[in-house]
């Protein structure tokens, strides 16, 4: 038995019945990631010493006979625009380099009293603004499924380091689709939550209409398991199947989101697989429409841009943060420090952004995006009327290259066409392995639903991959891994 390649749920399982202890089921995981994070750069920071003082500290806590959540001791990973007070929370960028925050954001405060162990935060687009966690000031990170790969963005770092084994799972944030689309590309399963069903206190902050935090794990039962500790609000978060009978599913296909010319044939197959899958299990396929599917992308660039504007507006070096060296004279620290603190994908979607708040331009942009999101919004409320569940892919194609797209902005931004649109109507969503291509890179799909509707879609998911494999396949393991296999 490799523990590394355990669900968050059954390490969890063998940590009350005392078959492992909380802190070697911490040191397995935090040599791995030692030995592993120079290749795929995972993690920003390896928190040894804080780690393995939780561990110690959950095990007692067991030991006392104190109840606590099925995920207690099992380690986990945090995205580095999660605020903790364990290590720095940079958000990849140079400005913020060294930042320590005195404060656990709620998701974190919520993990750590269910007795979670936070083993690193990890790599991501600065500031969240990416797809593909190129754009740190880090480097990018690598996929373990093809190493010249790029895992996805902006999560990419949680999401290598759960598809590597080095943590059974870890946060992500989800703006446009930086939770699911790295799940698609490294055959994860995870969750976008309804907006503000989980609290934005302590994210450092993108475009905060959108921003999201979710979890990221390898099946549906440990998301549901994450979630019921993550939800502020009334989410109908999973629960154990029952033998009651329930109606039948209808899940909606929109014909035009399969029509794309940018749609992989592999990923088309294989989500049209998915469909034939949940036939088998009871659901009702039902073909559709949902209109607007070319307006996604750019009402989603102008708000989040536009939002990325007011929010970046904080980092003018007076308060925290890196400040340029040689200003002279306040102007001087605030164009310095901001043109050397920003890396180009933000300082792109930054100036975008100011452009279309500018007054000449908002009611040609921003009045018009706002506009088209109630639209969207309204288009999906439509189709959640006569049906459950909406199924689509979740990107147009596997992951690409490192450095396929670094050059074409646009191509990127095109890769958040199927999620961004549950961001822009506040629903939520839900990616999960579905195939590989002929290259043997992983292919997602997504399930959107109802506000609140999270059971829903993780007991459907959970189903799913009761009659599939998909989620179980593993990349090569290094060597590294095999040391931490039980005996």
């Amino acid at each position: 038995m490799n523990i590394h390649h355990l669900t968050a749920l059954e390490l969890g399982s063998l940590i009350k019945a005392k078959q492992l202890s909380a802190p070697e089921v911490a040191r397995a995981f935090l040599d791995a990631s030692a030995a592993d994070n120079a290749t795929l750069n995972a993690y920003t920071e390896i928190l040894e010493e804080s780690a393995m003082a939780a561990a110690t500290a959950v095990q007692k806590r067991l030991d006392a006979g104190e109840s606590l959540s099925p995920l207690a001791g099992v380690p986990m990973a945090l995205k580095d625009n999660i605020c903790s007070t364990e290590g720095t929370t940079t958000a990849a960028s140079k400005m913020l380099g060294g930042y320590r925050s005195p404060f656990d954001a709620a998701a974190v405060e919520k993990l750590k009293a269910a007795g979670a162990v936070i083993i690193g935060k990890t790599n991501m687009d600065e500031f969240a603004m990416g797809s593909s966690t190129e754009k740190s000031y880090y480097g990018p990170t690598r996929n373990p499924w093809g190493k010249n790969r790029v895992p996805g963005g902006s999560s990419g770092g949680s999401a290598a380091a759960v598809a590597a084994g080095l943590a059974p799972y870890a946060l992500g944030t989800d703006t446009g689709g930086s939770v699911r689309q790295p799940c698609g590309f490294c055959n994860l399963t995870g969750v976008k939550p309804t907006y503000g069903s989980v609290s934005r206190h302590g994210l450092i902050s993108y475009a905060s209409s959108l921003d999201q935090i979710g979890p990221m794990a390898r099946d549906a039962a440990d998301c549901a398991a994450i979630l019921s500790i993550l939800a502020s609000l009334a989410v109908d978060t999973p629960h154990p199947p029952t033998d009651a009978p329930r109606p039948p599913l209808k899940i909606a296909m929109p014909t035009n989101h399969y029509d794309l010319p940018g749609l992989a044939p592999a990923v088309r197959a294989q989500v049209l697989k998915t469909a034939d899958t949940l036939r088998s299990l009871g659901a009702e396929i039902v073909e559709t429409t949902i209109p607007l599917l070319e307006c996604t992308v750019p009402t989603y660039l102008i708000i989040a841009c536009a939002e990325a504007s007011s929010n970046m507006a904080r980092y003018d070096g007076v308060k925290y943060g890196y400040r340029a060296l040689e200003t002279p004279t306040i102007n001087d620290v605030f164009c310095k420090t901001r043109a050397e603190g920003f890396g180009a994908e933000a300082k792109r979607r930054i100036l975008f952004g100011t452009f279309v708040l500018l007054s000449e331009n908002y009611d040609t942009w921003y009045r018009k995006a706002v506009q088209t999101r109630e639209m969207i919004k309204a288009a999906y409320d439509e189709a959640l009327k006569a049906c459950d569940l909406i199924l689509t892919p979740v990107s147009p194609t596997p992951a690409y290259e490192i450095g396929a797209n670094i050059e074409d902005p646009l191509e990127m931004y095109l890769g958040d066409i199927y999620t961004a649109s549950a961001n822009l109507a506040g629903l939520p969503a839900a990616a999960a392995p579905c195939g590989f291509d002929g290259d043997g890179m992983p292919i997602g799909m997504q399930l959107i639903g109802r506000p609140y509707s999270e059971s829903l879609i993780l007991d459907t998911l959970a189903s799913y991959q009761e009659a599939t494999d998909f989620h179980k396949k593993r990349p090569p393991s290094p060597d590294s891994m095999e040391r931490g296999a039980a005996k």
